[in-house]
């Protein structure tokens, strides 16, 4: 063997193999699994320019984005009836500063414009004047107008039209819009859009029951967030009926689904909400003993279902307080937003913590902001989806 074979595999064998990190594909693996606050990302970015190259292609944010969808931070909220501006509900160094997401409302296309909920990073919004909705990200600033069937005009309708957005699971940048409204025949109705196809739906109708001794007041699509549990969407039904309207997404159907007895009343206020099972639940606020109860709709193998008392969490012992008013529920971070005379408080309803926001005598709605928002990396969003 000749000696400088020798000496190079002697060089080669002191060389230090290359470290995972070094790899740069494999690091990307290992950031995209930081956690999804909003400080994350510009904290990795800190360590050095190659992690700063890497977290700040557009590319990479679109992948965290999408990994972390499903398990997203409350970021805050926007106020329904306060011309939607938005609230963070974070802490420094993830606070969000005001203004940072806010809407163009050029024109008087917003006159009667009717916020509708958000979900998946998404915010949708009813055009009553040009009768169209609008899908806002308010994370990239995109904008997507969307013109209504004739069926949900609401000369036509009783009650408000109601309505969802949602991205169907590993289809970003891809979502779904659900209208849904009670008409003159006492018959629910619903329609799904399609962003990949660009097209409406068939027209889904679903008859409504009459209560003999219910309220005089027709049946209408109750004016509060929709929900998403399993693969459904839920809807509280208020006036003659109090019940829910469920529409099934993989089936796509609509169904109407009766509460307890016990869930109803006077001084209660029924909130619909995921159960802690993934499946539909019910918050209920009591105001004789301000108390919360949760309940949940069990199938058993027989196929038939029920509702049970999971849960009663006493609210003047945890809060202090002799009432309250439901203002909003985050169904991903399990967290409601209520308020009474000293302010409006935040409770995550398993872990029962909870955090005293703000002062206000104004009683408002508030639709939960939940997403992967990362600041300070990234001038324009616009082209990352």
């Amino acid at each position: 063997m000749s000696s400088s074979s020798s000496r190079r595999r002697h060089r080669h064998a002191r060389s230090p193999a290359a470290g995972p990190l070094d790899d740069d594909d494999l690091l990307c693996e290992i950031l995209l699994r930081l956690p999804p606050e909003p400080s994350s990302l510009p904290r990795a970015s800190a360590v050095c320019k190659r992690w700063r190259r890497l977290v700040s292609d557009p590319g990479f944010f679109r992948r965290f984005r999408l990994r972390h969808r499903r398990n997203p931070p409350l970021l805050g909220f926007f106020d329904k009836y306060g011309g939607s501006p938005f609230r963070s509900s974070l802490e420094a160094p993830n606070c969000i500063p005001p203004g940072r997401f806010s809407l163009q409302r050029d024109g008087d296309d917003y006159d009667r414009s009717m916020s509708l909920g958000c979900r998946h990073g998404l915010f949708l919004i009813f055009l009553r004047k040009p009768h169209q909705v609008l899908v806002w990200d308010p994370i990239t600033g995109d904008e997507h107008r969307i013109a209504v069937p004739a069926a949900f005009d609401e000369d036509k309708t009783v009650g408000l039209v109601n309505g969802a957005v949602l991205r169907p699971a590993g289809e970003d940048p891809h979502f779904q819009v659900l209208l849904a409204v009670a008409d003159d025949k006492q018959q629910a109705l619903a329609c799904v859009y399609s962003s990949k196809t660009g097209l409406w739906g068939n027209l889904i109708s679903t008859p409504l029951p009459y209560e003999a001794d219910g309220s005089p007041l027709p049946t209408m699509v109750f004016i509060e967030d929709s929900v998403l549990a399993a693969d459904s969407l839920y809807w509280k039904l208020a006036g003659n009926f109090q019940g829910i309207l469920e529409f099934d997404l993989a089936k796509q159907s609509l169904a109407v689904i009766r509460v307890s007895p016990d869930m109803r009343g006077e001084a209660k206020g029924l909130t619909i909400m995921r159960a802690q099972s993934g499946g539909l639940g019910c918050l209920v606020v009591s105001d004789s003993d301000c108390a919360a109860q949760l309940w949940e709709r069990k199938t058993d193998c027989d196929g038939a279902s029920s509702w049970g008392l999971a849960r009663t969490i006493e609210l003047d012992k945890l809060l202090s307080v002799k009432s309250v008013c439901f203002l909003g529920i985050a169904e991903e971070n399990n967290v409601v937003f209520l308020w009474n005379t000293i302010g409006v408080f935040m409770v995550h309803l398993q872990s029962l913590k909870f955090k005293k926001l703000f002062e206000t005598n104004i009683i408002s709605y508030y639709h939960p902001f939940e997403s992967v928002y990362s600041a300070g990396i990234w001038p324009e969003l616009r082209s990352s989806g």
